[in-house]
């Protein structure tokens, strides 16, 4: 007669995260005792407790090649033809001695994953929009894999400012915890997707470890040379090329080509892009 929902809410759930409910009234908190670690070591033990099963989502940037490469996992990449995406995947994933699964997807196909996802997202923006129709054709040619756990990179941005706006911002140290409590917002859309295939999102840099290691670091030190993620980047270039671990970020929906189409469609419905 109870419910229980992780101390961040990654996976949605009737009750309030972090929180044990029976009967309608809360009776403890879900909050690990996990130890003060260095990133590096925070960032491997996330990954590899989530490493027993599952796909990893990669893309070619750091985010996803750090997780894919500790993780060990057979890998995925969606895009259009030509796209990014695709491009990068292969290379990271060659240069990391992975084996990954390259899906070229169509118009059609995005046009099947907006009319799925449209009526599940919080808010269906032209960005979130886009966002979940990626999410959707990966987690989409998961479940065709035979895969209900997808291993992703998401989480990171947040926590290590791999936005362009924290390279002029005054005030980084509030920006992270703004972006860090929208986190909620997106994980609801993202794993909302999920679930129209069966699947649910593992997000290894959520992991109470590494968000306690990133908060542990001055805000200041996210960007350095105009370059976000630094921390982040370091630790990557330990175990991955460095190369991709400073290779710059590309927002999924771009680099895959799902907006182009997106926007393709908005026109030829008479639409303006916004």
């Amino acid at each position: 007669g109870c419910t229980a929902r992780d101390h961040f809410g990654i996976i949605p759930g009737p009750v309030p995260a972090g929180t044990i409910v029976c009967s309608g009234s809360e009776r403890g908190k879900v909050c690990p005792p996990v130890p003060d670690l260095p990133l590096d070591d925070a960032i491997v033990a996330s990954v590899r407790l989530r490493s027993t099963e599952g796909i990893c989502a990669l893309s070619g940037g750091v985010d996803s090649s750090l997780v894919a490469f500790l993780a060990g996992r057979p890998c995925l990449a969606i895009g259009l033809a030509g796209s990014h995406d695709l491009a990068r995947a292969e290379h990271a994933a060659e240069a990391m001695g992975l084996d990954c699964c390259l899906v070229e997807i169509t118009p059609d196909d995005v046009r099947e994953g907006l009319a799925a996802v449209i009526g599940v997202i919080p808010d269906p923006t032209p960005v979130a929009a886009a966002i979940a129709v990626t999410q959707y054709l990966v987690t989409r040619s998961a479940q065709e894999l035979g895969y209900e756990r997808v291993l992703t990179g998401q989480g990171a941005d947040e926590l290590f400012g791999g936005y362009a706006r924290y390279r002029t911002c005054p005030d980084p140290g509030a920006e992270l915890l703004r972006d860090f409590a929208g986190l909620a917002r997106q994980g609801l859309r993202d794993q909302s997707v999920a679930a129209l295939n069966n699947t649910y999102l593992s997000l290894p840099f959520l992991d109470m470890r590494v968000v306690r290691a990133a908060r542990a670091l001055p805000a200041g030190e996210m960007v350095r040379g105009g370059v976000g993620k630094w921390p982040l980047r370091e630790v990557a270039a330990r175990h991955i090329p460095r190369e991709i671990a400073f290779y710059p970020k590309k927002a999924m929906q771009y680099g895959t080509g799902i907006a182009r189409v997106l926007q393709g469609f908005a026109r030829s419905n008479g639409y303006k892009r916004s």
